[in-house]
């Protein structure tokens, strides 16, 4: 096989020294739609990330962050059943939801169907202005079947029955305005500003964000009676307290008058 011949990788990993990993969706002629290859590859690239990265970053190569599932495709298999559960593309979102480090979506362009349900399972997201954010399934006669029930889940109901019943696509700043993303800034902006995001977050401790991720996602997914929810926020202050010192460290600190390394 010759070099021009080669396939390129469908999914890029890179690690850094600062704790922070990015993933690249690969498929730029595709629009960066997950075939089994892609969906294998964040699996396997995300077990990379544990122990490793306190953030993730996720992000698409070309103009066009994921555009859902590769449906020309079919079934195919990799010969290992769990492999193949864990990289079904329920079970993917599954994966970034339960992973210990806080995983942020850099919206570079096109982000469709199953794209839009990889910003909602992100934590944290930013767009670009010029994104365009939307779920075609209704013009194929189908409810979205992964992106509605993430959009209803993140946006008011106005909001969600919108992108699900007139398959409109929205730009990066009408996705902030909406909540969809935390912020929206030009294209040529969008790398720096991720990158400051997750700096910033990186510098906290790993148990921390990682039982933080847990709670914001517990609270009010599964817990929102108010006495329930604040019980569960003093056992994950516990449970902190018991496998980490930053938190003493950090109170000490603030005794003394320093200041948190996030703030600005």
């Amino acid at each position: 096989m010759t070099m021009q011949q080669q396939v390129e990788p469908a999914i890029l990993v890179e690690h850094a020294d600062t704790g922070i990993s990015r993933i690249t969706f690969n498929r730029p002629n595709q629009r960066n739609a997950m075939n089994r290859a892609a969906r294998v590859g964040i699996v396997k690239a995300l077990d990379e990330c544990r122990d490793k990265s306190k953030v993730v970053i996720i992000t698409g190569n070309g103009p066009a962050f994921c555009a859902g599932v590769d449906l020309k495709e079919g079934q195919v298999s990799t010969g290992d059943l769990e492999l193949d559960k864990r990289s079904d593309w329920a079970a993917v979102q599954e994966e970034i939801r339960n992973h210990p480090a806080i995983v942020i979506a850099a919206v570079n362009g096109f982000a469709l169907g199953g794209g839009s349900t990889l910003i909602n399972v992100s934590d944290l997201a930013i767009a670009a202005n010029e994104a365009s954010i939307g779920m075609p399934e209704i013009g194929f006669g189908l409810y979205p079947t992964l992106a509605g029930p993430a959009a209803q889940l993140r946006l008011s109901p106005k909001r969600a029955a919108w992108m699900v019943l007139t398959a409109d696509r929205v730009d990066g700043a009408t996705a902030a305005e909406w909540g969809l993303v935390n912020k929206s800034v030009p294209l040529e902006n969008l790398d720096q500003a991720v990158t400051a995001l997750a700096e910033r977050i990186a510098h906290f401790d790993a148990t921390a964000l990682e039982l933080s991720k847990k709670a914001l996602w517990k609270i009010p997914g599964e817990i929102s009676e108010w006495t329930s929810a604040i019980a569960y926020g003093t056992d994950v202050y516990a449970q902190i307290q018991a496998r980490s010192t930053a938190l003493a460290e950090g109170l000490g600190k603030f005794r003394d008058g320093q200041r948190n390394p996030g703030q600005g």
